[in-house]
């Protein structure tokens, strides 16, 4: 009895939300302070909801704010989103693996759930995960996110005008945090970072490009040199040694 109820869709349901509750505790003050921006940024109520909605990325909405902000085109952002959120095909793909079989329907729903952060969870966890688990993990994630994206809109909505436009100080100060751990983690991301805003800066001076291709073309670019450079060392470093 005991281990047919360990396996019941609804236990593996629970289990994904206790599991969850750390992550959706996680995102309030990154979600608050994203309503916030996009209420600076000029964005309605509706749209800040939906962009969480539909999204549900936070460096990407937060970099889409930034070009909103500037004024870019809806093509370059688009763009500029999915290559920055091309990493979660891979996540996706990477539990695929190490989730049971079920209808392709329910795995699309979950993984549109998957974060950096719910993957990460999911990825420690012992043993086969199920779609229950699957789903309660990213569920309670999602809520907390798109609640209080709505919530931090709400807030700075009631906020002076003083301190709303204080707020844009926050983005930059928000792409630092996200950056500098990666950064510790691996070197990696300190070149390519400076690789993309070298070709950035190149590509703006010189107007061959509008702000938002540059954008998108600098960072296809860093990452493609960076990958190169990685793939060079592996083939040629590794065999003269």
């Amino acid at each position: 009895m005991e281990a047919t109820a360990v396996h019941r869709p609804l236990h593996q349901f629970k289990l994904g939300l206790q599991a969850g509750v750390s992550i959706a505790i996680g995102y309030m003050p990154i979600a608050l302070t994203y309503g916030f921006l996009a209420k600076t940024t000029g964005l309605t109520l509706s749209e800040t909801l939906l962009m969480s909605l539909l999204v549900y990325a936070g460096a990407a909405q937060y970099m889409a704010l930034d070009m909103i902000a500037k004024q870019i085109g809806v093509i370059e952002i688009i763009f500029t989103t999915f290559i920055v959120n091309i990493r979660h095909l891979l996540m996706a793909a990477s539990l695929n693996e190490k989730v049971e079989s079920d209808r392709p329907v329910k795995k699309a729903l979950y993984a549109f759930g998957i974060t950096d952060e719910t993957f990460s969870v999911a990825a420690v966890e012992k043993g086969k995960l199920t779609t229950g688990y699957m789903f309660g993990l990213t569920i309670i994630a999602y809520l907390s996110w798109v609640c209080f994206s709505g919530l931090g809109f709400v807030v700075g909505a009631s906020l002076p005008d003083i301190f709303q436009e204080g707020m844009s100080v926050a983005l930059y100060a928000m792409f630092i945090g996200l950056l500098v751990p990666s950064m510790k983690a691996n070197i990696k991301v300190v070149f390519l970072a400076v690789v993309a805003a070298l070709f950035n800066c190149l590509f703006v001076f010189l107007e061959v490009l509008s702000s938002g291709w540059a954008i998108v073309l600098s960072t296809l670019l860093s990452a493609l040199l960076v990958e190169l450079i990685v793939w060079l060392k592996s083939e040629y470093g590794g065999s003269t040694s």
